[in-house]
């Protein structure tokens, strides 16, 4: 059975810093595409970054480029997301995912497995 839990969200000013962590359990993050999702209420789950099984491709949306980092440590089997320079617009619920076909993608609905998420808060 597969399980999915992130960490690492938090309060933080407007210019800080945060690194989430994603860890998972009965599958391998190197096996899967993962990627970064965040949503807020009343909003469609978005997608903000992914990562390709062998970890040497990366893909971000606009709005967090040059900001955010995704990375993993397979021998840890956990997912991070780097989050720099945050800002008020960033605040929502953040989640990873695992999508079992490689091609990357943005697109929720294409991800097989989900953690129940972490929230993100940034004060201005």
């Amino acid at each position: 059975q597969v399980h999915v839990v992130e960490s690492g969200g938090g309060l933080v000013q407007a210019g800080g810093s945060l690194i989430l962590s994603c860890t998972a359990s009965g599958l391998n993050w190197d096996d899967y595409l993962s990627g970064w999702f965040r949503q807020v209420p009343g909003k469609p789950r978005e997608g903000i970054s992914c990562l390709n099984w062998s970890g040497g491709s990366t893909y971000y949306e606009d709005s967090v480029k040059g900001r955010f980092t995704i990375s993993r440590d397979d021998a840890k089997n956990t997912l991070y997301l780097q989050m720099n320079d945050l800002k008020p617009e960033d605040t929502a619920m953040y989640y990873c995912a695992a999508r079992a076909l490689y091609l990357p993608s943005l697109e929720s609905k294409s991800y097989n497995y989900w953690g129940q998420g972490t929230q993100v808060t940034v004060s201005s």
